[in-house]
């Protein structure tokens, strides 16, 4: 009878740690990795393991190849599920991220005002002092910071290199959405308020931080970011993980969360330099055409993704705790407006064969 009243009070003791009121723990193997700065220890995981369809690998391979691609990655938990290389391109090979590289702006900018040097509800002329726009001075004074995170600046958006003389007046402030290379404006800023170069604080802030191996150069237009892919993907991890990178939260989650919601009415899709997926509308680069429904209908829903010229892309997926990497030439050289190419729809109907 005592052995009978051991077993169940040992029962009981076992199960009375499995209550609603604490968290199931993931099994060791679905924990997040984060990879060292070493890039050869980057942990891998196998398609099996996680019941995606391999004979389907091979289609988006040809399908990456065919767009003229240089280089795929996907991550799930941290780690490497797919990493492909074509045209000779290698794991060290440095391409231009073009304006996925906003992202990394706005998350330096976030950096700067989490650590007081700068609000991004105060006037850009505040930090530039005023005259740095070809605008009445009146209507300068209405463009903050926010305004350039969000492409709401009302700045002529006829002319994408950034000098004085091309800065004019097209609208107040907040009142219309316009794609435009003047968000650079922020590096200034950045620049300014922690009194060194933007590259220098990006480095000791960003880049340093998650073993990023890249620098920036200057493009025709602004400075443009290069890199490895691999370094392409820590970034897009520390964006999984809402700007927190192992046990440090580089950029404040707060500001990440803003980051990637709708930032102003105009554009749903657009939150501060990240695009949005799963919003009603969109607007696109080059225009002022409202298209319905979301931005890449085959992607899920909870997607923000960093989008450059010649398709460079960063797609975070946080259902899916996935991070997808793509780095090369134009998939289309003769459409090379991004959001209608096409290209990103089809490429997802080709991941989605593999992961479902």
């Amino acid at each position: 009878m005592m052995k009978y009243l051991n077993l169940l009070l040992a029962s009981a003791l076992l199960f009375s740690g499995c209550g609603n009121d604490e968290e199931p723990q993931p099994a060791p193997d679905e924990a997040m990795y984060y990879p060292s700065d070493t890039a050869a220890d980057w942990e891998t995981k196998s398609l099996s393991s996680l019941g995606w369809n391999e004979s389907a690998v091979q289609p988006l391979k040809d399908y990456l190849i065919e767009k003229n691609s240089k280089s795929f990655m996907i991550l799930v938990n941290g780690r490497i599920v797919l990493e492909e290389y074509f045209n000779g391109h290698t794991s060290t090979s440095s391409w231009p991220w073009n304006s996925a590289g906003k992202t990394l702006v706005a998350t330096t900018t976030g950096i700067a005002q989490q650590e007081g040097l700068v609000n991004i509800n105060n006037k850009v002329s505040q930090y530039l002092g005023t005259g740095w726009t070809s605008e009445s001075i009146a209507k300068e004074n209405l463009i903050t910071s926010r305004h350039l995170l969000t492409m709401t600046s009302g700045i002529n958006d006829e002319n994408d290199l950034v000098i004085k003389a091309n800065l004019t007046y097209l609208e107040d402030a907040g009142l219309r959405w316009s794609y435009h290379n003047v968000f650079q404006k922020l590096m200034d800023v950045v620049a300014e308020v922690s009194n060194q170069e933007f590259e220098s604080y990006f480095n000791a802030k960003l880049e340093s931080k998650i073993a990023m191996d890249g620098f920036w150069n200057n493009g025709v237009i602004y400075k443009i970011y290069h890199s490895n892919t691999r370094s392409m993907a820590r970034f897009g991890l520390l964006a999984l993980n809402k700007g927190k990178w192992a046990d440090e939260q580089i950029i404040d989650e707060a500001f990440f969360n803003e980051s990637i919601s709708t930032s102003q009415s105009i554009n749903p899709a657009y939150g501060y330099l990240w695009w949005l997926n799963g919003k009603t509308s969109y607007r696109v680069p080059g225009g002022q055409t409202v298209y319905q429904g979301h931005l890449v209908p085959s992607a899920p829903s909870d997607m923000y993704a960093a989008m450059g010229a010649e398709d460079q892309r960063i797609y975070v997926i946080p259902s899916k705790n996935m991070v997808v990497v793509r780095m090369g030439d134009a998939s289309d050289p003769s459409n090379p407006n991004f959001a209608l190419s096409g290209f990103d729809d089809a490429l997802w109907q080709k991941i989605n064969a593999v992961i479902d």
